[in-house]
């Protein structure tokens, strides 16, 4: 666990270095929530291992690990599983068995935009979410864009307007360790501002979440909006083709990019703003 550091950082003396690679680890796992996923996979490919091939020793996995994770992998691939799944269970092997050459074999399938469905329709966990008991905790989503972790750890005292005189929410701990002030979209400042007035400044913003909240389908709208105030109207960049630069506006994104705790414009175009 490298929990509080910045695999951005790490990333970021790679490239200044001079070496530039399509897939970036640094080896270590910056994220709970990464570590939560990959023990997941990990606990379902032993078990398999179990099942299907009789391993039920840790030492008989080691030794069989690139055979029986290219099997594993190739049954996924085959059986049609996400892109994005199979990758995430392709790292965390590798992480799990500490080899970076394991299933080197495996040609992993391309990982397409248009082949994601999150929030881009009516998903099975919908219909146990009730959104009209929760419109107090959308709407402050929808006005900030923040995470689930981050809204969970947020304090009532970081909410505050900054020195350009723009309400903010303050996010300490972000994806890859990193802070930043999330910008409140104007207009919306008392979607925020309600639900702490009169409270304790250490008290947290929110006791509960809902389980069932489809945050990323708020932070998408919040995206949104956030860049056509910055843009004062302009239509989003389209949802379809090769998107040219005059197309968007690279400055509005780039500002969009900082207050989601993204810094990558192209992943803000490609699942925001498109």
């Amino acid at each position: 666990m490298a929990d509080g550091t910045s695999r951005y950082e790490a990333k970021k003396e790679m490239r200044e270095s001079g070496e530039h690679v399509w897939a970036f680890s640094t080896g270590r796992i910056h994220s709970f929530t990464t570590r939560t996923i990959y023990q997941r996979h990990i606990l379902h490919f032993i078990d398999w291992a179990r099942e299907q091939h009789n391993v039920n020793r840790l030492n008989r996995l080691d030794e069989r690990a690139d055979e029986l994770a290219t099997s594993y992998l190739t049954s996924h691939i085959l059986a049609g599983y996400s892109p994005y799944t199979v990758q995430a269970e392709h790292a965390a092997l590798r992480m799990f068995f500490s080899d970076r050459d394991l299933a080197a074999a495996i040609i992993l399938p391309p990982r397409r935009r248009e082949n994601i469905t999150r929030s881009r329709g009516p998903a099975k966990h919908d219909k146990h979410f009730q959104p009209e008991h929760w419109q107090t905790q959308i709407n402050f989503l929808k006005a900030c864009g923040l995470r689930r972790s981050e809204l969970r750890d947020l304090l009532v005292r970081e909410v505050y307007t900054n020195a350009e005189g723009r309400l903010v929410v303050y996010v300490r701990n972000g994806k890859g360790g990193r802070r930043r002030e999330a910008v409140v979209i104007p207009g919306k400042e008392q979607d925020v501002l309600a639900v702490i007035q009169d409270r304790p400044p250490d008290a947290p913003v929110f006791e509960h979440l809902a389980k069932h909240m489809d945050i990323h389908s708020y932070r998408r709208q919040y995206a949104q909006a956030l860049y056509q105030y910055y843009t004062q109207g302009r239509e989003l960049p389209p949802a379809e083709g090769r998107l040219k630069r005059n197309a968007y506006n690279r400055d509005a994104a780039e500002r969009v990019s900082w207050s989601l705790g993204h810094n990558r414009i192209d992943v803000v175009l490609r699942h925001y703003l498109r």
